[in-house]
């Protein structure tokens, strides 16, 4: 009986020609006759938001930035053919890839004339870095000698027509994907999915929000009835804290499904919480693991963790952000006014990672990524200009700023990690802007200054005692250590 794994591969692990030669050395290793890959892939590191700035632009009136934009993924995905593809291969890959550019031309001109982007051309516009990445990695294989072909999930993955945020409807999802993906598999080719896409039953492009290339690999792992789900991404699965900040950071080698949505819900980027729902129900086992470092163990989410695991709170921290104070006089603390900004930001496509509301104050403060600052206070004033009255929302306040998250193990940590890290920021003597805190004090999210953020980090890494190596250091060492866990 052939087994089947599902291995999704992130931007950063497809970000240029090295790590498309890397990836495809973790799926040939992973092939034999009793064990079929069946790979998952995003769009190639920085081209999803190049996309949707080219598309902002071009609904502008800005004809000059979707040209730049096409110009770079044409350049960015020719590098890798060249670097890595055969002849023949090159030349098939190189006659997608302009049909798919020209494509792209057409949509960003018809932007340009009706003058509006809306979460519907969203969808259309970005899933074209999926299609590309996705047929340059089959390429890529196939010049390694495999069997491998390029699938679109619009063809596979039914959802509804949320667009920005769509969700699957598994009944048929499941029967396109075990016909369509399961067919490739018996016959032994390697399918290449594109992440993050899907399409209503009418064929209308959708998304599936943020991380949907997680999810998609989720649905697709459920479809199949496939023995494991693999994460590669660019770290050693879920650690302590960030290790591009805290040099000590350890890797969570084992965690059950609450644990890892609790960690995925506060924000760890390496997984979302819609991620976890579809191996959940079908109790797929799922690895989170580092492509540039594919012999490293990861972190095993299961449905029951081994007693003896080594358990810790961790630290999840979100740099690039904006605060936006939000000023509509005596009307801003009222829950409509907020219902309806938060609703316009989401329907623009503009994640709000962090909201926070004064009683006592008229004002409401958003955290989005810095990036998409311009086009969020666009959306603001295009809110004034369509609302019931006369009062036009205001920006008063605008700052750099970052989240930090501590988080516990769901109901494990009696006397509170929550006020152990608010004690810990208080000797660190930082400003905090906004706080917002889980019910069960197992875990809060602090906005800091931007500038404070890695030194804060480091701070509450070793002052919770996360730093201590397992089953090392002094008995009150390891007792903190243990505090937030257990």
């Amino acid at each position: 009986m052939v087994r089947v794994t599902v291995h999704k591969f992130g931007g950063t692990s497809v970000a240029d020609a090295e790590r498309f030669d890397g990836v495809a050395g973790i799926v040939a290793a992973r092939v034999s006759p009793s064990k079929r890959p069946v790979v998952v892939v995003s769009a190639m590191a920085r081209v999803t938001d190049a996309l949707i700035r080219g598309a902002r632009r071009a609904a502008d009136g800005d004809r000059s930035e979707p040209s730049t934009v096409l110009d770079g993924l044409h350049g960015w995905h020719t590098a890798v053919a060249e670097a890595l593809l055969d002849p023949g291969e090159r030349a098939a890959f190189a006659d997608r890839l302009r049909d798919r550019l020209e494509a792209l031309r057409r949509l960003y001109d018809s932007l340009s004339v009706l003058g509006e982007l809306t979460p519907r051309g969203r969808d259309v516009v970005v899933g074209y870095g999926e299609r590309l990445s996705s047929a340059l990695l089959a390429s890529v294989l196939r010049a390694r000698g495999l069997s491998a072909e390029a699938v679109d999930a619009t063809g596979l993955i039914v959802t509804d027509d949320r667009f920005g945020a769509a969700s699957p409807r598994m009944d048929p999802t499941r029967e396109r994907i075990g016909r369509q993906v399961g067919l490739l598999v018996e016959r032994g080719t390697i399918p290449v999915i594109t992440g993050y896409v899907g399409a209503t039953e009418d064929g209308v492009p959708t998304t599936l929000g943020r991380s949907g290339s997680d999810r998609s690999a989720a649905i697709v792992a459920a479809a199949l009835d496939a023995d494991e789900v693999w994460i590669w991404t660019d770290v050693d699965g879920i650690l302590t804290a960030d290790p591009h900040l805290v040099e000590e950071a350890r890797t969570l080698e084992e965690l059950s499904y609450d644990e890892a949505a609790n960690l995925a819900r506060f924000g760890a980027e390496v997984l979302h919480p819609r991620t976890i729902q579809p191996v959940i129900d079908s109790r797929i086992p799922l690895r989170i693991a580092n492509s540039f470092h594919p012999e490293r163990p990861g972190t095993w989410i299961v449905p029951e963790p081994s007693a003896d695991r080594w358990v810790s709170p961790a630290i999840v921290s979100a740099n690039g952000m904006r605060l936006l104070a939000v000023d509509d006089g005596d009307d801003a603390g009222r829950l409509p006014s907020a219902a309806r900004t938060l609703r316009r930001l989401s329907d623009a496509g503009i994640d709000v990672r962090m909201f926070s509301q004064a009683l006592c104050e008229s004002s409401l403060g958003f955290v989005i990524r810095g990036q998409d600052r311009d086009h969020a206070l666009a959306v603001l004033r295009r809110e004034s200009r369509d609302g019931d009255d006369e009062r036009s929302p205001a920006v008063r306040t605008e700052e750099d700023v970052a989240i930090v998250s501590v988080i516990g193990r769901p109901g494990g940590d009696e006397r509170g990690i929550a006020s152990r890290a608010f004690a810990a920021l208080g000797r660190h003597e930082v400003r905090v802007i906004a706080v917002t805190q889980a019910v069960a004090g197992d875990s809060v999210s602090f906005c800091l200054p931007a500038d404070r953020a890695a030194d804060t980090v480091r701070f509450l890494h070793r002052e919770l005692g996360l730093s201590v190596a397992a089953g090392s250091g002094s008995p009150g060492d390891r007792a903190a250590a243990d505090g937030g866990a257990t």
